[in-house]
């Protein structure tokens, strides 16, 4: 029997007409067991705690902490030479938020290649800085996620191939660092989803959707949705698919496409 397909709410995209607190109330209404968003750190951990248990809701995932939009660590600094004691500092604070929160992944943000650090540079540099934090993550039981991004989405992103995020992966050589299998930036950095969802889902721990090329809800866009889902069953995936896409409208009103892949929250 195939398994059942678990989706969480991404609350950075999702619920987004209402307060931050608010979209945890929205997201359990709405019939979803769990959550993830990327950024957890404008907010104490005592108010999340609480936003998550009244609503009876999981925290799937956090990022681990950016720079400010427009600067070179707006996408994180795993990969910068010069910026590992303030990557380390970061990693610190997303494991505590973590640890606190109950959250079992950390997506551990590559960041964008400076322009005067060569490729191999900051590949050495990204695989120290993975190996040190997967260490520190292995003592509190929390997986930590690589993530190819599409070029298109964030210039210079250092990993845009699922084939780059796995070179890291194998080098580090750790079971606690895993892969974040976001089937809306395999599509546009990439193509051919289904044959690459196959070929590494060993090494999937998460998987995220939304419908390119205009990242709305799965139900639009160029993708066969339904055939897509059925392939993460046939694989006999067992994670969370994280809904990370913009609804084209009210939120809500756009969760229909979820209805044949969900059984009701009781």
């Amino acid at each position: 029997m195939s398994p059942e397909l678990r989706f969480c709410a991404n609350l950075k995209w999702l619920f987004t007409e209402l307060a931050f607190p608010a979209r945890f109330d929205a997201a359990a209404a709405a019939g979803f067991r769990a959550v993830e968003y990327a950024s957890p750190y404008a907010f104490s951990v005592a108010d999340q705690q609480h936003w998550l248990s009244n609503n009876g809701l999981q925290l799937r995932v956090i990022n681990t902490p950016t720079g400010s939009a427009g600067t070179l660590t707006a996408s994180g600094q795993a990969c910068h030479p010069h910026s590992v004691a303030a990557f380390q500092h970061d990693f610190a604070l997303a494991l505590e938020y973590a640890t606190a929160l109950g959250c079992p992944m950390i997506h551990l943000q590559a960041g964008i290649r400076p322009p005067e650090v060569s490729v191999d540079h900051a590949f050495a540099t990204l695989c120290q800085n993975v190996s040190d934090a997967s260490q520190l993550a292995t003592r509190e039981g929390i997986t930590l996620l690589l993530e190819a991004i599409n070029p298109q989405d964030i210039p210079g992103y250092f990993l845009t191939t699922q084939a780059a995020a796995l070179s890291v992966i194998k080098q580090v050589a750790a079971p606690s660092v895993g892969l974040l299998f976001d089937i809306y930036h395999c599509q546009r950095a990439e193509g051919d989803v289904t044959a690459r969802l196959r070929q590494y889902l060993p090494w999937v721990r998460h998987v995220q959707v939304a419908a390119p090329p205009d990242r709305n809800e799965p139900g639009c866009g160029e993708l066969n949705w339904p055939f897509l889902f059925a392939e993460l069953q046939q694989l006999n995936y067992q994670g969370w698919i994280g809904c990370e896409y913009r609804p084209q409208g009210s939120t809500a009103v756009g969760l229909d496409w979820l209805l044949p892949y969900t059984t009701p929250r009781k």
